[in-house]
């Protein structure tokens, strides 16, 4: 009887060692860990990335304008919007409810707006005619907010109630007040908000200083860091209380954790790499953070090799 038992129990076995072998097999991609260096187009340029659906990435070239679309799980990817005259590519937002990709322009003073399926021009958004270099971009459920490092405002470009566009788009100047401070080089560069969109929080590079902002009134409030600095950050990454500060040449990401009221925080650690060559601007992924090595300490070439490269966060 037991043998019996046992007999007509090894079908069952033997096809349950079947479909995990084949899984294994079969979906052994699945199973490949997510690489740490992702290969971009020799000579691209880039600065800024941005997260879009699923395990997508964007990557935006400084010189040409052109955006790379590509997967953090396989790091394979094309161009997605090829190079245009007149256009740069610096900071960029995806908005998963639209689908648009957001692109700040540098020195153009100006804002591009493209279809992250499609790469389709969707708007190009004058935000000032003075000189500037429009740095980075956080969008938030009713507008889009834009950085200027070289003057001590801001720029505020409203959504519809479901994130698209008006038409049409328009752009708002919001002029910075209270603790900020505009002195000589890189000002304002990277930008967050917390997840309601009251309150804003913006990098000063050239002074390694924090501050929230009221996006209405554009009064900033200093961040007391207690002594710690965050010299040279440039783009920025809110998550919960915990804000990660790329610091471009020094060749890390300082881990500033915030009091639940915003006002106060301390640098409670840095990320390293090896692979870092003056990493930029960061995106998340689960568990890991995606850094753009910019390379801004070498004369660039065609040929010059760049990278996306993952941390643990």
């Amino acid at each position: 009887m037991l043998i019996s038992r046992l007999h007509k129990r090894k079908p069952i076995l033997f096809l349950l060692i079947l479909s995990i072998m084949s899984v294994m097999l079969i979906g052994g991609t699945a199973l490949r860990p997510f690489p740490e260096v992702i290969p971009l187009p020799n000579g691209f340029q880039p600065e800024g990335i941005a997260s879009g659906n699923g395990s997508t990435f964007f990557v935006g070239s400084i010189p040409t304008g052109a955006i790379y679309r590509g997967d953090l799980r396989t790091g394979e990817g094309e161009v997605l919007v090829p190079g245009q005259d007149g256009r740069m590519s610096i900071g960029m937002k995806f908005d998963s409810r639209t689908d648009l990709l957001f692109v700040v322009g540098g020195p153009t003073g100006m804002a591009f707006v493209y279809d992250g399926n499609t790469g389709e021009d969707v708007a190009a958004i004058q935000l000032t005619t003075e000189p500037s270099f429009i740095n980075d971009v956080v969008v938030t459920n009713d507008a889009a907010y834009f950085t200027n490092s070289s003057q001590a405002e801001f720029y505020r470009v409203p959504l519809n109630n479901n994130g698209e566009l008006p038409d049409p788009a328009v752009s708002e100047t919001v002029p910075l007040s209270g603790d900020f401070q505009l002195v000589a080089g890189f000002n304002t560069n990277g930008i967050d908000a917390t997840p309601n969109g009251k309150t804003l929080i913006i990098v000063n590079s050239a002074l390694g200083t924090l501050y929230t902002v009221n996006p209405e009134s554009g009064y900033a409030s200093l961040i007391d860091l207690d002594g710690d600095s965050v010299l040279n950050g440039d783009g920025i990454l809110l998550h919960g209380k915990t804000l990660y500060v790329v610091q471009n040449f020094f060749n890390q990401i300082a881990v500033v954790e915030l009091s639940p009221d915003l006002n106060t925080g301390s640098v409670d650690r840095f990320i390293t790499s090896s692979y870092f060559r003056i990493p930029t601007t960061i995106a998340r992924f689960g568990s890991s953070l995606y850094a753009v090595n910019a390379r801004f300490d070498i004369t660039p070439t065609s040929g010059t090799e760049y990278e996306v490269v993952k941390v643990l966060r």
